[in-house]
């Protein structure tokens, strides 16, 4: 457990001097939620490589500094409240958990559903709160949300999102074709999106 701990700051120090974890509290959340609680025990000895690992029912756990990136782009603050569509592994959620007031994440498949509820129990995670549905379609019962996050790769940004979405709020999503996407943060201002690409990604695509 000792040795996973090591490497587990390893990869902050890593990310932190790539420049992509900057945020004192995001750092904190890091080092807070263990990687390896959320891959599948034969992937336990590479939990903390900078690479996706597959978790199963062809999806993956991202890459430390695509989560990294994309926590950052995301703003996050102790008062927001968070919807993220794709729970695969929860590691996503679950460093968020350590940020905002209360996450919903939205999972098509209920196998991958019930693997994110059972990560997010052993990280001893209590504001997160999975949901088995259709993440295009966003999760209404408790919009609207101050911040969305997308953890697959979508043709576009989902206008039930952006209908769902606070006023001033952030939107991340992986906009693209099944292989490659731009990672893609959006600001609604007075009802409208206003997007920004930052570079290349490649994201398992949404199912529904």
């Amino acid at each position: 457990m000792d040795d996973l701990k090591e490497r587990g700051e390893t990869l902050v120090e890593h990310l932190k001097s790539q420049g992509l974890l900057k945020s004192p509290e995001i750092i904190k959340a890091f080092r807070e939620i263990p990687r390896h609680l959320f891959v599948r025990e034969k992937d336990i000895n590479h939990a903390y490589a900078d690479y996706p690992l597959p978790i199963g029912y062809g999806q993956t756990i991202s890459a430390p500094h695509m989560v990294s990136m994309c926590t950052e782009f995301l703003e996050p603050k102790k008062s927001d409240k968070v919807l993220e569509i794709g729970s695969g592994s929860g590691w996503q959620a679950a460093i968020l958990s350590r940020l905002v007031r209360k996450v919903w994440t939205i999972e098509f498949d209920p196998f991958l559903a019930e693997f994110a509820r059972r990560n997010l129990e052993k990280a001893g995670v209590k504001n997160v709160e999975v949901i088995k549905g259709d993440g295009w379609l966003g999760y209404p019962k408790k919009a609207p949300y101050d911040k969305i996050i997308a953890t697959c790769a979508v043709p576009g940004i989902s206008r039930h999102w952006i209908e769902q979405l606070r006023d001033k709020g952030i939107i991340i999503a992986p906009v693209g074709g099944s292989w490659f996407q731009e990672l893609t943060v959006g600001r609604k201002a007075r009802g409208k999106l206003k997007t920004e690409n930052h570079g290349g990604c490649a994201f398992v695509p949404l199912r529904r």
